[in-house]
């Protein structure tokens, strides 16, 4: 694939059953080929365990070129639970992480644990950096339009400057839908004292239902003109040409502005992804 110079990396999540394993496996050997700085994968889906994370993590390491990006997520653990957890993948050769801090626990009497914040993780894993674990990068989510729990326009930017300050190298942006929120956003870290890369996270919105289900879930909202023209497509393929569309020209302006490069959410497929980079002129 042509012009490999604009950094790109992938995010998939653990197969919900057994017999998606292969489905799974076959896609990231196609985007594998597309020569990511990294492919991502979630801390389990569907109630799935470490294990069946770090069993996609393993495929990625040695079945592949790509390096693995390790999902961790740290609320309603001990520290004691958390440190065996990451020794166990650092064991494994796993050696980036994406701090998180997770769900909350449901319930007003429910245990948030010994690190209820991701800069806590943050701080754990680089404490154990320090005493020689072999972990190479700590990367840490960011949130252009707010997290649902933000109560100020400003609380965004320091919880992403306390990630920093404990040792975070790397952010990696919710999913937005226009590089005017991504650049805002870039803009009022910079001011703030941010440094770290602040990579924009993209997904490709195939259909009008899916775009509903993904509000539902981020609070985000979507552009009038995207709704609009998605739930008048004609057919299922018309709705993904859609979505491609919009992805690969978001990443184009990405590109123009300077962005460090762009993280795909690829929900475990590799054609829309791919056909997203492709359109853009990027791979």
């Amino acid at each position: 694939m042509k012009n490999k110079t604009f950094p790109v990396s992938f995010e998939v999540y653990p197969p919900r059953s057994p017999e998606h394993g292969g489905a799974l496996r076959e896609a990231i050997d196609y985007l594998a080929r597309a020569n990511p700085e990294f492919i991502s994968v979630t801390f389990g889906a569907g109630g799935s365990s470490a294990r069946d994370s770090l069993g996609v993590l393993d495929y990625i390491a040695t079945a592949t070129e790509a390096s693995p990006l390790a999902h961790m997520t740290c609320v309603g653990n001990t520290q004691q639970e958390a440190t065996a957890l990451i020794a166990s993948f650092v064991e494994a050769g796993i050696t980036q992480f994406l701090a998180l801090r997770g769900d909350l626990p449901q319930g007003d009497d429910a245990p948030r644990g010994d690190l209820p914040h991701a800069s806590d993780l943050v701080e754990l894993l680089m404490n154990l950096k320090g005493n020689g674990s072999a972990i190479d990068r700590v990367a840490v989510a960011a949130f252009p339009n707010g997290h649902p729990e933000s109560t100020t326009p400003n609380q965004d930017i320091d919880v992403l400057l306390a990630k920093q300050k404990a040792g975070a190298s790397l952010a990696i942006t919710q999913l937005f839908f226009l590089v005017e929120e991504y650049e805002r956003f870039v803009e009022s870290a910079r001011a703030a004292g941010v440094t770290m890369p602040i990579l924009p996270g993209i997904m490709p919105i195939t259909s009008a239902r899916r775009l509903e289900r993904i509000l539902e879930l981020t609070g985000e909202r979507a552009p009038r003109e995207l709704r609009e023209t998605l739930e008048s497509a004609a057919n299922p393929e018309a709705q993904k040409s859609v979505g491609i569309e919009w992805a690969a020209n978001l990443t184009k302006d990405l590109k123009a502005m300077g962005a460090p490069g762009i993280h795909l959410y690829a929900f475990n497929q590799h054609e829309t992804v791919l056909s997203v980079l492709e359109q853009a002129g990027v791979r």
